[in-house]
């Protein structure tokens, strides 16, 4: 069976966890293994990585630091849950993927794009989500809605705003691997458009 890659995308507090579990569940109840996964933290030293990155409380960090530490999560993370999980044949479901580095540390910190694609790139052996569900919403909207806010999410509303765009022009580029959805459509409704256009992938993968 072919390994299937799905990567949720999209600003802070715009449902890609509620998201992401639903559509894992939909799968595991069609039978298949599934893989639920996110970034950054789901490796022991990814774990110290999210702190590092993500604790108000950590030192100040360089934006070059910043991009270096994710694209270290990403090298794990790959390396030992995401591509073994695929190799048999598994459905993985990442919440965040290289997509996030790209907006957050790419746009929102005013980085070099092409170099921290390449880092990012790099750092994941190239591989691609066979979809990306891009869930948007206007940032003054979605992160104002967040109590305790984390280092990223206490960013100012233009980087949000940098961050959001980014995504968007992203989906643009490609958009035969992306899926473009309000964030704020019923719970359900979402859901679904995301079920479809999944199937539509593992009929592709499956030909």
């Amino acid at each position: 069976m072919t390994g299937l890659f799905v990567v949720f995308e999209g600003g802070d507090g715009v449902g890609k966890s509620t998201q992401a579990a639903l559509l894992a569940d939909a799968l595991a109840a069609d039978g298949r293994e599934v893989v639920r996964t996110f970034e950054p933290g789901d490796t022991p030293a990814g774990a110290r990585i999210r702190q590092l990155l993500l604790d108000p409380s950590s030192a100040p960090l360089s934006p070059w630091a910043e991009a270096l530490l994710y694209a270290a999560d990403k090298a794990n993370h790959i390396r030992d849950v995401v591509a073994p999980a695929l190799a048999r044949g598994a459905a993985v479901v990442c919440d965040r993927y290289i997509d996030s580095m790209l907006a957050y540390q790419g746009a929102g910190r005013v980085l070099d794009m092409a170099q921290v694609e390449q880092v990012a790139r790099w750092a994941t052996g190239g591989l691609l989500p066979d979809l990306t569900v891009l869930l948007d919403l206007d940032p003054a909207l979605a992160v104002a809605e967040i109590g305790d806010k984390d280092r990223l999410e206490a960013e100012s509303a233009d980087f949000h705003q940098r961050v959001r765009e980014h995504f968007l022009a992203l989906a643009a580029r490609d958009p035969g691997r992306y899926l473009v959805l309000p964030a704020r459509l019923p719970r359900d409704e979402l859901a679904a458009a995301v079920a479809e256009r999944v199937s539509a992938a593992r009929g592709r993968l499956s030909t």
